[in-house]
């Protein structure tokens, strides 16, 4: 069970810094120039797969800790 949540938090840490930063204009909103920030925008190709293994490693992640903790 450590095994398999030592891995699959290695590997989030490494999806998470593969994914493009959506922050780009946070400084932006303390200036006030934030008016793109919440602009909707698509995941398309690699940013929608890195973000759908993201999410898949997270609820595993969070399965495992759930079972781990009633065992």
């Amino acid at each position: 069970m450590e095994t398999a949540l030592l891995i699959i938090s290695i590997l989030l840490i490494i999806i998470v810094l593969l994914q493009s930063s959506k922050s780009e204009g946070g400084a932006q909103i303390i200036a006030g120039g934030g008016s793109e920030l919440f602009t909707k925008r698509k995941e398309r190709g690699s940013e929608l797969v890195i973000s759908r293994i993201t999410l898949i490693l997270g609820l595993a992640f969070f399965g495992i800790c759930l079972v781990a903790m009633f065992i």
